[in-house]
């Protein structure tokens, strides 16, 4: 009995995500450049002096029809050389708009508190957002708002991490394959998330939610917005595969970063509608019991294991080649261990703590 639930619950898991990956081959009409609305970036920036250049630097290279675009900054109580560094840089360059010193606003604190603060000042027909630790592309800001045809509300664009080592490598196979299954869920009529640092949305969407201001604070304000948005029920949202929306973003450092990455997203995750918990528990269960069962049958468990592993590089192999990183399978097997890993251990450490640190902050 037990082999026979371990079979079915992995073959849910290879089947979701052969769901996901034939979802995320869907296309979308596209706006000519002629065609694009004004569109407001927003950068919420916290003791980044590090890389705040190399953003910047990506961000003033975007290519975007003549005074259509404004670039806003928004400095969230930078205690380093964050804000000089930043006034520097835009000095000259109208179409960047610097805001320092923001202050706690209502419920809202951190990123989504320095998120708001920016909107008061966008005046774009869209929003796009980026961190600051993140690389744009120069076709970014048009590829994503070319997608915003008649209709569409929210859209994600991908975002790959610098490679070069096993550690960052598994790093971006873990981004590729998650905003992958972003875009298959989204794309099959089922939102379940989207990442901040590349996303994009429609002012006029976001207004009627009623803004960040109305809904309750929350560390992954990016998801949360997209649950408020689909719930308006009359906007699309859609998550185009689509390289030109690929950006770069920087691995965290050692496992304490990263445990405090995936417990932020983990709690985040603890919100998403009945859908996503399916979605969610499979992946959990069908990794767990392919474990669990080696001791009693080792050749179900073997099966089981391979099953997983066969489904996650066909499906990641597939993305990779469309963002054209097709190289970095070279980290698959440690990524997938990884995976293990930490799909499998995430759910018992949030049953004991939910609270995060993020920027210093505790929330």
């Amino acid at each position: 009995m037990f082999e026979l639930i371990v079979a079915i619950v992995v073959c849910l898991y290879a089947t979701q995500v052969i769901i996901y990956l034939l979802a995320s081959y869907k296309r979308f009409n596209r706006l000519a450049d002629d065609q694009l609305p004004t569109a407001s970036v927003m950068v919420a920036v916290r003791d980044e002096e590090k890389v705040i250049s190399r953003c910047l630097d990506a961000l003033d290279k975007l290519v975007y029809p003549s005074g259509k675009l404004q670039i806003i900054v928004i400095n969230d109580s930078s205690t380093d050389a964050t804000s000089e560094i930043i006034r520097k840089f835009i000095l000259g360059k109208p179409q960047f708009t610097f805001i320092d010193g923001v202050e706690p606003t209502g419920h809202l604190r951190g990123k989504t508190n320095a998120l708001v603060q920016g909107l008061k000042v966008a005046t774009g027909e869209i929003i796009l957002t980026t961190d600051a630790d993140c690389k744009v592309n120069p076709l970014w800001a048009k590829t994503l708002a070319s997608y915003f045809t008649d209709g569409v509300g929210l859209l994600g664009g991908m975002t790959s991490q610098e490679t070069g080592s096993v550690w960052k490598g598994m790093q971006h196979l873990d981004f590729m394959y998650l905003l992958g299954a972003g875009s298959g869920t989204i794309n099959a009529g089922l939102p379940l998330s989207v990442i901040g640092n590349n996303m994009a949305y429609l002012r006029k969407a976001y207004n009627e939610t009623g803004g960040y201001e109305s809904m309750p604070f929350s560390v992954t304000e990016d998801s949360q917005l997209l649950a408020a948005i689909s719930k308006l029920k009359k906007y699309k949202i859609i998550y185009p595969l689509d390289k030109d929306t690929l950006i770069e973003s920087i691995p965290v450092e050692g496992v304490i970063s990263l445990y405090k990455q995936k417990k932020r997203w983990g709690i985040g995750g603890l919100n998403v509608p009945p859908h996503g918990l399916l979605v969610l528990g499979t992946a959990f269960f069908s990794h767990l019991l392919s474990v669990l069962i080696l001791p009693f049958s080792l050749v179900t468990g073997l099966f089981a294991i391979l099953t997983i592993v066969i489904a996650d590089l066909f499906f990641l192999g597939s993305i990779v080649h469309r963002m054209r990183q097709l190289y970095t399978l070279k980290y698959f097997p440690f990524f997938e261990i990884y995976y293990f890993i930490y799909i499998i251990f995430l759910p018992f450490i949030l049953l004991f703590s939910k609270s995060v640190e993020w920027k210093g902050r505790k929330f």
